[in-house]
């Protein structure tokens, strides 16, 4: 992968688009449109300009790289489930007894060789062109203003390499870099990453932190950067695992950090730790705005690149996006890392409208009552595993995890209030709906056991039933239910919100012998036809410890919180498109979507 835009042209059909196209809002709108077709290709954008600056790029821009499963998996060069095979070897590799088991072992322990990156001497191809920082002018780079609510242009595919204090353990990241001018960026990495770590380091010691930020190169780099490493470890080491090479590694110009020698573009500098800005707001991949919070700032000491480089970027906001794909090889690859703590663990999947840490479903082998919970304990005290927030677990004898609609229907046949298992715990920076940041309800459902006996007392069809909900409250809009075949139909009803949810719950108890399972949203933005996003629009939307009744039915208010609720942060916004960019790139035949597209995918409000 030498030249990451041939390899794509040969491997994966890629779609070159030379009209001039704004980094501001219509690059990334056509990604985005693009990553959720059927058909979904990598997209090389030949010439960005900004009209708002007067600028037209010298350098392409590279979307949507990962852009289907089958692209992902080229780019591995095997099956992620293959990789993973070899990881649960390396696991449990043991002393061997006698020289036939030695000689046996010989050719795994001589592969890892290749896992180590090797530091070279001299400089490499990302460095053919180097900017001193009197010359330093991030406006020459490509940066993509994605969102029209954004904070202004953020780099999105930037691999973030950082190091210790003591320079013994360095770390690679994949955090959102927003451009506030010339020479400085904003550094939005989370509290719980190893990067905020090192630079509680810097901090205490009251020294400035040296980050190098790359760009392109292997595609592999990039997906390292956000694979969940054990606290400690060099995110390259997979790179090695992976491709059964050394990471060829050059020092950067102005500081001690270690590249690839091959990226295309490398932004160096330091933070000084007495120094924030306010960053954002910025449309993340959870569909919702981040709000504006101080994060650090990296002042830019000096770019280099190559000399005929390629910006690659990334488009985040409502699934699916690319992220469902780099995910998905991400949750296959580890599922030998979550068996020790989780012996019994079958599989797992976490789905990309469940924004990967909102939900999780695990199968696993029960061996007596309460290993499910044991399970659930398990998943939220480990790593990037304790940001889940729903968590159902299923028995061996389930339907496969992808295969969404018999699972729902082996759930739902499984549920009740007392397999519901609600607690406390951390969860994801980026999380809105905890009533604390950082800190905010876990759910949890047992359905390991046989089928519960008893289903809704008295089933009523969708018009009945809203006109009973109608004639209690005025404010309930409409209503769908799904599963009907099941022990716990889903009743999913949309309101036009003028008290807490909590009491509207309470005004339709005496409906408990046709209801079993009642999920409250609001009418405006969400399709009750549509329940891709929907699960999106509940998981995003509720905090288990708040929202989530067990009685007389189990209850659930998805709704925003506000006011009404005695919600004191900020709640944020959807992620929509710019009407009049999408109607403008349709004119040009840049995109083909229709009526029913953007209200499948929430493109706009409605």
């Amino acid at each position: 992968m030498q030249d990451v835009v041939q390899w794509l042209k040969d491997n994966g059909n890629l779609k070159i688009i030379d009209t001039p196209l704004d980094v501001e809002l219509e690059i990334p709108h056509v990604a985005y449109v693009e990553v959720k077709t059927d058909d979904s290709r990598p997209i090389l954008f030949t010439k960005p300009i900004n009209r708002a600056k007067g600028i037209e790029y010298d350098m392409p821009v590279l979307m949507n790289i990962f852009a289907s499963k089958a692209l992902t998996e080229k780019i591995f060069a095997k099956h992620p489930d293959e990789l993973a095979k070899g990881i649960d070897a390396l696991l449990k590799l043991k002393p061997p007894k006698g020289l036939k088991a030695k000689l046996a072992m010989l050719p795994k322990l001589f592969s890892l060789k290749n896992v180590f990156p090797k530091r070279l001497k001299g400089r490499g191809e990302c460095q053919e062109v180097i900017i001193p920082k009197a010359e330093v002018d991030l406006d020459k780079l490509p940066i993509l203003k994605t969102w029209e609510e954004d904070g202004g242009a953020f780099i999105t595919m930037g691999q973030v390499y950082t190091q210790s204090l003591d320079g013994e353990m360095q770390n690679l990241g994949m955090y959102r870099l927003q451009q506030y001018d010339k020479n400085r960026l904003g550094m939005h990495w989370q509290i719980h990453k190893d990067a905020s770590h090192f630079f509680d380091q810097y901090q205490r010691a009251g020294k400035k932190m040296p980050i190098t930020v790359a760009i392109g190169g292997d595609p592999l780099y990039i997906w390292c950067g956000q694979a969940p490493m054990p606290h400690g470890m060099f995110e390259m080491l997979l790179y090695g695992f992976v491709r059964n090479k050394n990471a060829q590694l050059v020092k950067s110009i102005s500081n001690d950090i270690y590249i690839p020698r091959d990226v295309d573009v490398v932004i160096e500098g330091f933070v000084d730790p007495e120094l924030t800005e306010i960053e954002g707001p910025f449309g993340d991949h959870t569909g919702y705005y981040t709000l504006k919070e101080p994060f650090p700032v990296m002042e830019v000491e000096t770019i280099t690149m190559k000399k005929h480089p390629v910006f690659q970027a990334t488009v985040v906001g409502k699934p699916p996006l690319e992220d469902k794909y780099m995910g998905w090889a991400t949750e296959r690859i580890f599922l030998p890392m979550l068996k020790p703590m989780a012996p019994d663990l079958i599989d797992y999947n976490m789905p990309e409208n469940g924004v990967f840490h909102n939900l999780i479903m695990a199968k696993m082998k029960t061996l007596y009552k309460g290993h499910a919970m044991q399970f659930m304990h398990a998943f939220w005290g480990v790593g990037q595993m304790s940001f889940v927030k729903h968590a159902l677990f299923v028995g061996e004898n389930a339907p496969e995890l992808e295969e969404f609609e018999a699972l729902s229907e082996h759930i739902l046949n499984r549920l009740s209030p007392e397999r519901v298992f609600i607690t406390k715990g951390i969860v994801d920076h980026l999380d809105h709906s905890s009533s604390e940041q950082f800190v905010g309800g876990k759910l949890g459902v047992d359905a390991t056991d046989d089928e519960v006996e008893e289903g809704v007392a008295t089933p009523l069809d969708d018009a009945t039933l809203l006109a009973k909900m109608q004639e209690i409250d005025a404010n309930i809009a409409d209503l769908r239910q799904y599963y009907t075949q099941t022990k716990n139909p889903v009743c999913v009803v949309s309101v036009n919100k003028t008290e807490s949810q909590l009491k509207t719950i309470e005004k339709l108890a005496h409906l408990k012998a046709h209801i079993k399972l009642l999920i409250i949203i609001d009418i405006a933005n969400n399709d009750l036809d549509d329940p891709y996003m929907l699960v999106w629009r509940v998981v995003n939307n509720i905090d288990a410890s708040r929202d989530v009744i067990l009685t007389p039915f189990i209850a659930v208010d998805a709704t925003n919180k506000g006011e009404l609720d005695g919600f004191k942060r900020e709640w944020p916004g959807d992620t929509f498109c710019t009407k009049s960019v999408l109607d403008d790139l349709q004119a040009k035949g840049l995109i083909d979507i229709d009526e029913a597209f953007i209200k499948k995918f929430g493109l706009l409000p409605f």
